[in-house]
This record gives structure tokens, sequence and C-alpha cells, in this order.
């Protein structure tokens, strides 16, 4: 289990992103939130199975279709198992 804070960085807002990462994290089992930040990216905490959160943030460098993601800045963090759902923060 791991824990990592993922910042998206592109034209990565107004495009269903943020639908896109809970539907993608709901199938793999990942809790955590993502969230529009007022610099044009998106940030989002994903907590949950090894693999599984490392292929979520392969699906972050992706993105949806209409999405042009030019970079994801990954940072590691502490396990701390305080979500229960995966959540859009608004």
């Amino acid at each position: 289990m791991k824990r990592v804070n993922a910042k998206i960085h592109g034209f990565v807002q107004k495009v269903g992103f943020r639908n896109f990462v809970r539907r993608h994290a709901e199938r793999l089992g990942i809790t955590g939130w993502i969230r529009n930040n007022h610099d044009g990216t998106v940030e989002a905490v994903f907590e949950g199975d090894d693999d599984a959160v490392t292929q979520m943030i392969n699906k972050c460098k992706k993105g949806p279709l209409l999405a042009l993601v030019e970079d994801v800045k990954v940072t590691e963090e502490d396990l701390k198992n305080e979500f229960q759902t995966f959540e859009i923060l608004k």
C-alpha cells in the first residue's frame, strides 16, 4: 500500500479529467481525492495497492480524449488510510 500526491500539468481542466480519474480510481480500488487548482493544474491524492497506484499515475499521464497532459509530478507521502472513497473536491 502507498500514498502519492500527483500534480498534473497541461490542458487538463474543463475536459472531463476529474471524472476520468474518479472512474479509474474506483475501478482500481483507489481512495483519495482530485481537484482543480487555480493555477490550471489538477491535483490528486491516491491511496491504494502499489500496482493500482502505478496504474492510476499512468492513466493520469494519458488523460481523457480532450486533455493534453504535459507533465505529472508525483510525490510519495506517508500512508494515512484516511479515505473511504475517491472524491472530486470543489
